[in-house]
């Protein structure tokens, strides 16, 4: 049984939905003793996941019943913040009618509270170590909309081709919607009114841990969780679009090394050896970014906390962190995982980065409500389905110019145990490119 799981998910592409894309097909494959629905919904103004825990709570609870099959698991446990009313009583009217063996956690309202390693340490109390994954202590941690393609790829056989998303800032009609893959996200902003302001640009994910584009061409994917407008001089903006040049000169002349960024480092707080004030301290004078004190940042979750909430001077040590991390991966390093006991902070309850308040100091709050759910009728004329929507090797295309193909039909293939995805057409048409990515124009 557990194997006919994972083939169906493996057949119909389901790739993490939180953003990270990892195949969800390997992950369910594992054995473990817990599985975690992760309804945290932690990023400001992303309310998608909530919506459908309120409106397909047993679609998203027999997802979660389906890994915890799969997988072997004692427990199954769907977590969500406390405040989300509706999707609690929906959630616990549908486990007592179906599902006595899945049991809900109430999260506290705080950022990070949906990343991997804060979501096991809150429900269980273990620490995933450095540089790991919660399968090294025994768990499996899936988004709730991840369960939800888990859900209809078991029993529907439908493949992964749309995608439900928020779209929020300054434009006419804030709204959670649901559209093919590949869609332009110009025609999504277009379709909720389009921007209200004129010199805008767009993050793609949220506003801690999103990407910024002026390209509305660009084209959602399995892992666009959000779409928000902002105007150009947005301090959620600002430093993602700073030159990485003139970043690293101001961090090494304005940090105060008051150790903030490290008091209120998530990772830090659990115990991880990170320390982000000395990675910043140690820019003014090392000349090697392969010294240990920067192998820190392979360990740092990126969440922004650093550069959004902790720091007085405005600075972006996650934005440093990012560019260093990146440097090292490129040049092979990694991580060692020395198998040493972690010490969780005693200060850490007192050191969560509430929801609300951060919200504030995004200066986002009048954005920061729930918009209502809006079909997308607009006609998708033309797509662009990339075939590196996930961690690991990017899908072989299967297609070749002028072909025909149906929405739903595989597109792109991988290898029997290569670590990827395999991706399915979101319209009927016709192949107009099938290069790093699959572009199809609609018609018959």
């Amino acid at each position: 049984m557990s194997n006919a799981i994972v083939d169906k998910i493996r057949e119909a592409g389901v790739v993490g939905a939180g953003g990270a894309g990892f195949p969800t097909h390997i992950k369910v494959s594992a054995r473990a003793e817990i599985v975690l629905g992760n309804g945290a919904s932690c990023e400001p103004l992303l309310v998608s996941d909530i919506y459908l825990m309120e409106e397909m709570s047993e679609q998203i609870l027999r997802g979660l019943q389906l890994v915890v099959q799969c997988t072997g698991a004692k427990k199954g446990i769907l977590c969500l913040k406390g405040k989300h009313k509706k999707a609690w009583e929906n959630l616990q009217r549908a486990l007592k009618q179906h599902f006595p063996e899945i049991e809900l956690f109430e999260l506290g309202n705080f950022y990070p509270a949906g990343d991997e390693h804060i979501l096991v340490y809150e429900v269980t109390g273990k620490v995933v170590p450095e540089g790991g994954i919660p399968h090294d202590v025994g768990v499996i941690v899936n988004n709730v909309e991840t369960l939800l393609n888990i859900e209809r790829a078991v029993d529907e056989g439908a493949p992964v081709t749309q995608r439900y998303i928020t779209v929020t800032g300054e434009i006419k009609h804030s709204m959670v919607t649901k559209i093919p893959i590949g869609t332009p996200i110009g025609q999504v902003i277009d379709y909720a009114g389009g921007a209200t302001v004129e010199d805008f640009l767009v993050v793609v994910g949220g506003p801690m841990m999103g990407m910024v584009t002026d390209d509305l061409s660009v084209p959602a994917t399995k892992t666009t969780t959000a779409l928000i407008v902002l105007p150009k001089n947005h301090n959620v903006v600002r430093s993602k679009i700073m030159d990485p040049r003139r970043l690293l000169e101001i961090t090494k002349t304005v940090c105060c090394q008051c150790s903030r960024c490290t008091d209120l480092c998530p990772r830090h707080l659990l115990g991880h050896d990170i320390e982000p004030h000395k990675i910043m301290r140690s820019l003014a004078w090392a000349s090697d970014l392969s010294m240990e004190v920067f192998q820190a940042t392979l360990i740092c979750s990126e969440c922004g906390i650093c550069e959004k909430y902790a720091c007085p001077m405005m600075i972006s040590p996650r934005e440093v962190n990012a560019r260093i991390k990146q440097e090292l991966l490129r040049k092979g390093v990694k991580k060692k995982q020395d198998g040493k006991a972690y010490e969780p902070s005693s200060f850490r309850n007192l050191r969560k980065v509430p929801a609300d308040r951060l919200i504030e100091k995004l200066n986002i709050k009048k954005y920061d409500y729930f918009p209502p759910f809006r079909y997308f009728s607009s006609d998708v004329n033309r797509v662009k389905i990339p075939l590196d929507q996930h961690i690991g090797k990017p899908a072989v295309a299967l297609v070749a110019e002028g072909d025909k193909i149906t929405r739903g039909g595989l597109i792109g293939d991988i290898g029997e145990n290569a670590v990827g995805a395999k991706v399915h057409s979101s319209i009927n048409g016709v192949v107009v490119s099938a290069r790093d990515a699959i572009t199809i124009q609609a018609g018959t």
